[in-house]
């Protein structure tokens, strides 16, 4: 998720956590932006550059350690075509020590689940098993207030349903018993009966809830089932599962304790290791466990249009202005941040348009970023969910050490 049980004074932080990774993102790529423009570097050696990108992660760690409540954290780059990956982590599995983290390491990868919920509704559309216009009353008809409301605009969060994840029955609940097995339906019933937000974009896990049980509905099957059947088989995604369904339990040993450290939440979570495999809380808007490698291999695969026919491809990345609302042909430097269908597109001045996402559960946050015009992914993790979020930061050093070295070249 990219949203907690957070109370109200840090709402507004966690509400427009994609929009704040945008703005980060800025910041952080404006010198290796404004680098790129200059002639190419010369080349730095293998070694040198996974040296040189270790140095940014132990930096990092020792300068957030206690802000964020972190021991760990995790790179994974991947370039196109046959140039290998680089994969590095850091740190220590538990806060108060134990053994190293491992680059294999699992994660809650939070609301990256969004762009996976996104393409399987997708696939069904082409399918001509439903259509994205479909409203909400087509399939769901037990919430008559929302029935004018289509499955795009859940895609798109202009829904303008209420989260969740802000309820205070619903804080309560996770604060007593984060092992608690939530249904789809009872995480929806905190938001039923609320009234309607004001019209604009509005992040809400609530939407992506409601399209797991749209494509429930339709498929007679379980969310799950469909994930594994559609995403996780055809990719080879062998270390991706949802969590707890489909995740054995041997998992646990392969996550590094993921601490809850939000300002403002009930005292008896805060800097608290969280269950690794309890996410039956997020469900289709933030439950997938994962590695950096399987996740980079998704996400290029998203990207690069493996998953899904042309037209529907171009609604995954039909984009809504994350400042008004209101659909933009793509993002500029007046309105530098745009939502599709479950993914994320940034304008930057200095490095152009690409793909990001900022994925937190309540026990990590993973991120990650996509540049089309050089084919470079970068994935990054750290195993807390934290009010004080510098992870762009460090993604963005990572991109202007590998431009540094030599390795950010425009196709």
């Amino acid at each position: 998720m990219t949203t907690g049980p957070r109370m109200k004074p840090i709402r507004t932080k966690l509400a427009a956590a994609a929009a704040a990774c945008a703005l980060l993102t800025t910041a952080a790529l404006a010198s290796a932006g404004a680098a790129s423009a200059s002639a190419a570097l010369p080349r730095t050696s293998s070694a040198a550059l996974r040296a040189a990108l270790h140095r940014d992660l132990r930096r990092y760690l020792t300068a957030r350690h206690t802000a964020e409540h972190i021991s760990a954290v995790s790179l994974r780059v991947t370039f196109p075509g046959s140039r290998p990956a680089i994969s590095l982590a850091t740190g220590t599995a538990r806060y108060d020590g134990g053994p190293p983290v491992s680059a294999s390491a699992l994660w809650q990868i939070g609301s990256n689940t969004k762009a996976f919920t996104a393409v399987i509704m997708l696939q069904l559309e082409a399918e001509g098993k439903l259509s994205i216009s479909d409203p909400i009353g087509k399939w769901l008809p037990q919430y008559p207030a929302w029935r004018h409301i289509t499955i795009r605009q859940l895609l798109d969060m202009t829904s303008r349903i209420p989260d969740y994840i802000y309820q205070p029955a619903f804080i309560a609940a996770f604060a007593a018993n984060q092992r608690t097995r939530f249904t789809a339906a009872r995480l929806v019933s905190y938001a039923a009966g609320l009234p309607l937000g004001p019209a604009g974009w509005h992040y809400t896990n609530t939407d992506y809830i409601l399209a797991q049980m749209i494509i429930e509905k339709v498929t007679h099957d379980t969310y799950a089932g469909q994930l594994t059947r559609r995403i996780i088989t055809p990719l080879g995604l062998r270390t991706t599962c949802l969590a707890p369904y489909t995740c054995p339990s041997s998992d646990a040993a392969r996550m590094p304790s993921g601490y809850f450290d939000i300002t403002g939440a009930p005292p008896s979570l805060i800097g608290n290791a969280m269950p690794p495999l309890a996410l039956t809380w997020a469900q289709a808007a933030g439950g997938i466990v994962s590695s950096l490698a399987d996740l980079t291999t998704w996400d290029r695969a998203l990207y690069t249009g493996q998953l899904l026919p042309p037209r529907q491809q171009h609604q995954l990345e039909s984009l809504v202005s994350e400042a008004t609302g209101k659909p933009i042909r793509r993002t500029t430097a007046a309105d530098p941040a745009g939502y599709g269908l479950g993914v994320q597109q940034v304008f930057n001045p200095q490095t152009g348009i690409f793909w990001a996402y900022e994925g937190q559960a309540f026990g990590a946050r993973v991120i990650h970023y996509y540049f089309p015009r050089t084919g470079l992914l970068i994935a990054v993790a750290a195993n807390s969910s934290a009010s004080n979020d510098d992870l762009a930061d460090l993604a963005g050093a990572v991109y202007e050490t590998l431009h540094k070295a030599g390795t950010v070249h425009t196709r």
